[in-house]
């Protein structure tokens, strides 16, 4: 994978051809002689910027075949640049052609440095309108602020939070460190009436337990050796507002009676004190346990549980949100290049495969800590593979074409149904939707055997 554009020359004299295919250093230069070799290179190379040969087989003569390449073009990828070159008594239908959807036409005979000018101004309109549709095609958050997504999953997490912030309905928010619960938890805030009250957060794991009641309930002045004012907790601070409980799979369990009667009355008692307080207070809460498994093993109380899981919001993995990683990794590129005053403008080609390949286990805050790194440590003005540091055993593997995609994926729908059904043949082929002997035949295909599908059970 280059790190220059791709250029796609449309040439049926292979002289020419070979000339051109050097004339122009700045871009990854590829060819083709006719309109099946064009169309073909076009929808795998995706070239920002195309020059098309007006005459070409089987009438190199006429123009009705560059004609219909460009059509082709047009209508393949409105968004790629394409430059009809034809001769001087070409010039009327070269104006067809702009009329058609050619950006522009250059003349024969070619002067390279000339049409370089035109590519170079062509790829960078290209490039413009690339970045003026990808921004408005990302969904920022659907308006939520910290929260920059192209994936269909995360969208959807965005909508549920919407739909929720205008109510005063308990919300959990569940994913692994470093997702994103608590600029979520921010957004079911700033989404909500509650907007201009306080919105007051407290991490459950971070507080040592002999603390954690008094941070939360306040004191009386005397309740305890050190005690020598009158001081609000944390639920008492954010009356009229939002009370936020990061890691709250990490409350103590001699805590849980006592937040479970606040949810239940929203009243409380300072620590010392004998007066019932009531505060008006949204609650949002967040972990990365599995609070089920904390029932089970009897660490997490269950109606401490359905209280504060009125809405259950699950925000899934980084590695799991398809475009997200790469979106992210250019704003973090552009805001801390700006923050640390250093020219670094782009990745290269083989840092964008990697930042799209590896798994991020520390999701986004594993992402943001690379490139802010990378950004310091770049010694160019654009951020290299070296310069991400990122450890190879980690990296997902790309399947090798759509083949393979479709491969891995009917082994993984067979396999699912297979064992959903106990290995009966005749109903996963039902489940499936198809015939016995077409599941057989698939099975055959994708050199599966039942030792296999036994093995793929038993895990």
């Amino acid at each position: 994978m280059s790190d220059k554009p791709y250029l796609l020359v449309v040439e049926d004299d292979e002289g020419l051809r070979e000339q051109l295919k050097w004339a122009f250093s700045n871009y990854e230069v590829i060819t083709a002689q006719d309109k099946n070799e064009a169309i073909s290179k076009l929808r795998r190379y995706e070239p920002g910027v195309v020059t098309l040969d007006l005459g070409l087989p089987p009438d190199p003569t006429g123009y009705e075949e560059g004609l219909n390449i460009l059509q082709e073009i047009v209508s393949l990828s409105p968004s790629t640049k394409v430059i009809m070159v034809t001769g001087q008594s070409d010039r009327i239908v070269a104006m067809q052609a702009i009329n058609s959807g050619a950006y522009d036409f250059y003349v024969k005979p070619i002067d390279p440095q000339a049409l370089n000018l035109i590519i170079d101004r062509a790829y960078y309109l290209h490039t413009l309108e690339k970045e003026y549709n990808q921004l408005n095609t990302l969904t920022l958050s659907h308006s939520i602020k910290g929260i920059l997504t192209s994936s269909p999953i995360m969208q959807k997490v965005c909508r549920t939070v919407q739909k929720v912030a205008s109510t005063n309905i308990s919300v959990l928010l569940l994913g692994e460190s470093g997702t994103g619960k608590e600029v979520l938890a921010n957004a079911l805030h700033e989404h909500s009436e509650r907007s201009h009250e306080p919105f007051i957060a407290i991490n459950c794991a971070a507080i040592p337990e002999a603390l954690l009641e008094s941070e939360l309930f306040g004191y009386e002045k005397g309740a305890f050796t050190g005690a020598v004012k009158q001081t609000r907790g944390k639920i008492e601070m954010a009356h009229k507002g939002t009370l936020f409980l990061d890691e709250i799979g990490d409350l103590p369990l001699s805590l849980q009676p006592k937040l479970l009667r606040f949810l239940q009355e929203r009243t409380f008692e300072r620590l010392g004190g004998r007066s019932p307080i009531s505060v008006d207070v949204r609650v949002v809460c967040a972990t990365h346990h599995d609070l089920q498994e904390s029932i089970q093993a009897h660490t997490f109380r269950e109606d401490l549980y359905y209280r504060l899981s009125e809405v259950t919001i699950s925000i899934p993995p980084l590695r799991d949100r398809m475009g997200d990683a790469a979106v992210m990794a250019r704003l973090f590129l552009s805001r801390f290049s700006q923050e640390y005053k250093r020219p670094v403008k782009r990745f290269s080609a083989e840092a964008l495969e990697a930042i799209h390949r590896y798994s991020w286990p520390g999701n986004v805050r594993e992402l943001e800590n690379k490139i802010k790194r990378s950004v310091v440590m770049a010694e160019n003005t654009h951020i290299t593979l070296a310069d991400l540091e990122l450890p190879f055993n980690n990296l997902q593997s790309m399947p090798f074409n759509l083949k393979q995609i479709r491969d891995l994926a009917e082994k993984e729908a067979i396999t699912t149904a297979l064992n959903y059904c106990d290995s009966n043949m005749s109903k996963a082929a039902e489940l499936l939707g198809i015939t016995r002997p077409t599941l057989y035949n698939l099975m055959e295909k994708l050199a599966m055997t039942e030792r296999e599908l036994s093995e793929k059970e038993s895990l």
